[in-house]
């Protein structure tokens, strides 16, 4: 019996198709959702952009010519963005030129195949590159694990000497976080967490008060900030001072999805269906941010009913609701 490139790949793999003509998009779409993938797709190139960063695909197959901006400066742009510069991009091209050829690779793809799309030849390529994200995948994991405790479940944590508000230890992540979103390194403090803490310090010393959170947005992410304790011994005369320790976690859709994907036992898919009706998106809704259709969605949503014990659609979302506020308080529904 023959094996499909998925039945080798397994069931984890997220693809996202960048297309602007429809009927390319159903081809390849049912193709890989019958083979098993989680698909997403995109119109163009900078819807294509949104979802490479939000959703972090696995491999992306890119329309090469698009009105507006082309599938080449999108490949160029996603290999500029360290958040997905390693991702693997196939480009789909109708130009069988030589330096059309050239300039794929030359953007940044891995490989190209040729319209009319042929989907089993693209299954096969894809599984090729899948096999090396998978392991780069590995790699980083295994390298994760030697974080500190916090840094493995996601809280960074740094301390800021005041009132010279110096930054005098950090954790891996809490380093990875201050450069990302503040462009900052040590031993600078974020001109905003500095004001932050010169502002609420006193207070939290006066009153033995926890001061309010500090956010951080950045696009569909956000950077969460906590006053944790004073780790210095300080000086007890001069309000403000001392060595204070500064718990931060990122906030995003996707690391919502992943804690509710493991609490609750839900597949990746499964999870961000919950995700969306949370929010109350209606399955048409879902089924277009997620690239599917709304007969899929009520699928999904009834095999999360079975696995939550409950029976219906506001009974599904109070469960996710309540352990999203569980495992992510700052994160708003």
């Amino acid at each position: 019996m023959s094996t499909t490139p998925r039945s080798i790949a397994g069931n984890s793999d997220l693809v996202l198709i960048v297309d602007d003509v429809p009927d390319n998009l159903a081809l390849l779409h049912d193709a890989l959702d019958e083979s098993g993938y989680t698909v997403l797709v995109a119109t163009s190139g900078e819807a294509a952009l949104s979802r490479a960063v939000q959703a972090g695909p696995d491999i992306i197959l890119l329309d090469a010519m698009m009105p507006g901006m082309d599938g080449f400066e999108v490949a160029r742009r996603l290999k500029a963005d360290p958040q997905t510069a390693q991702i693997p991009i196939v480009f789909m091209t109708g130009l069988t030129e030589t330096e059309h050829l050239v300039a794929a690779l030359e953007a940044g793809g891995v490989d190209y195949v040729t319209k009319p799309i042929k989907p089993m030849e693209v299954l096969a390529r894809m599984n090729v590159h899948l096999q090396g994200a998978r392991r780069a995948r590995q790699h980083a994991q295994q390298a994760g694990q030697a974080r500190n405790a916090l840094d493995a479940f996601g809280y960074a944590s740094f301390t800021v000497r005041l009132p010279e508000g110096r930054l005098i230890w950090q954790t891996v992540l809490a380093r990875d976080l201050l450069q990302r979103y503040c462009g900052t390194a040590a031993p600078q403090t974020p001109p905003a967490v500095l004001e932050w803490l010169l502002r609420h310090v006193p207070d939290a010393q006066a009153r033995q008060v926890e001061p309010p959170v500090l956010s951080i947005a950045q696009g569909a992410r956000s950077l969460s900030l906590r006053l944790h304790q004073q780790t210095g011994d300080g000086d007890d005369a001069t309000a403000g001072s001392g060595d204070w320790l500064i718990i931060m976690r990122e906030v995003s859709d996707t690391s919502v999805i992943d804690a509710m994907c493991l609490s609750l036992k839900l597949t990746a898919r499964e999870a961000e269906v919950l995700y969306w009706v949370v929010k109350g998106k209606t399955n048409r809704d879902i089924g277009e941010i997620l690239g599917s259709s709304p007969a899929t969605v009520k699928k999904h949503l009834e095999r999360v009913y079975v696995k939550l014990g409950v029976e219906t659609r506001t009974a599904a979302a109070g469960v996710a609701t309540k352990r999203i506020r569980e495992l992510q308080p700052q994160f708003e529904i």
